[in-house]
């Protein structure tokens, strides 16, 4: 088995491409289990384009740092995040770059170093965090990395790799099972969470990128509400009135706080995360911001107030809100 693996920059393009390819394959029975945080149907969609859009910048990257290679990735999916789980997708994308920044490969430590920092980051990004949900998942892949990779003793050998793959990718496929007895919605309408699904596809695809091994389907056998027979939930229940507003805006981690607060008030599912670590000349950062509010300028108004925003996306949550607004 050693002799196929290949870690390096080369392999994580591989991951993106697959991953962009496995999620275009699911996304239309992440939707139809797409029922928190709200009932919209379109996690699997909002997953596929934003890896597509790290997949590309990915592809263009030349050069064989496998730490720049992801960051670039990371920096497009930020900028072309779409929804809840796009978003969240791309923070831990970016933390996960950050411990292989000059590396030519990837390792059993540095790869529970990045799933761990991805953790950490996107439950901090979020105001309002919620278990049983990707989060859940994620912090249980880092877990089970961390087990395998201390018991390795530094070792960062393929092998040891391999091995810590193997935990990341069933510590994560455990958690998607839980997550339907952590929250309220998902335990009544018998279903995992369509986000969680959606990191466990990406992580064994970077498992199979990595071993150069088919992807493991059996790993969404017996997942509640995830065979193809099972009804499409999503379009059954009623979805939430208002919008999704993401932007683009650089400003002070102060300022960025501020900011953050002023959205809790005003709405709910509040994301926000610095796209890099490299502050302007006036000490500002680039933050991505996501937000779901009853209209969107009264978010808009808040944002503009804190600086001047970018690469603005408004998305209804529901048609009649998009048609009453036209919105596409």
């Amino acid at each position: 088995m050693q002799s196929r693996i290949a870690a390096n920059a080369h392999a994580l393009r591989r991951w993106l491409a697959k991953a962009e390819e496995t999620l275009g394959n699911h996304s239309d029975r992440l939707n139809a289990i797409n029922i928190f945080p709200v009932a919209d149907g379109d996690t699997g969609t909002n997953l596929y384009l934003t890896v597509r859009a790290a997949s590309a910048a990915a592809a263009a990257h030349e050069g064989a740092d496998a730490g720049a290679v992801m960051a670039a990735a990371a920096r497009a999916a930020m900028e072309q995040a779409r929804g809840n789980s796009g978003t969240l997708f791309s923070v831990f994308l970016a933390a996960f770059a950050e411990p292989l920044a000059g590396q030519q490969r990837l390792s059993g430590p540095l790869l529970a170093a990045s799933l761990h920092r991805g953790s950490i980051r996107c439950w901090s990004a979020l105001s309002d965090p919620m278990p049983g949900t990707m989060l859940s998942v994620l912090e249980a892949s880092a877990r089970g990395a961390a087990t395998a990779e201390s018991a390795q003793n530094g070792d960062d050998s393929n092998h040891a790799l391999a091995l810590t793959l193997d935990a990341a990718v069933d510590s994560a496929r455990e958690a998607v099972v839980l997550t339907e007895s952590q929250l309220g919605p998902l335990t009544a309408a018998h279903v995992v969470d369509a986000g969680g699904v959606g990191l466990l596809l990406v992580l064994d695809c970077l498992r199979s990128a990595i071993l150069g091994t088919e992807l493991e389907e059996a790993l969404l056998d017996s997942l509640s509400g995830y065979d193809v027979q099972d009804p499409h939930l999503a379009a059954t229940l009623p979805a939430d009135t208002g919008v999704e507003v993401m932007c683009t805006i650089s400003l002070t981690p102060l300022a960025a706080a501020g900011l953050r607060m002023q959205l809790d008030e005003l709405g709910d599912s509040v994301i926000m995360s610095a796209v890099s670590e490299q502050a302007d000349d006036t000490g500002g950062y680039p933050w991505r911001v996501h937000v779901h509010v009853p209209e969107s300028e009264l978010a808009l108004d808040l944002i503009r107030t804190a600086g001047d925003p970018s690469n603005v996306s408004i998305t209804a949550l529901n048609a009649a809100t998009a048609d009453a607004h036209g919105i596409p």
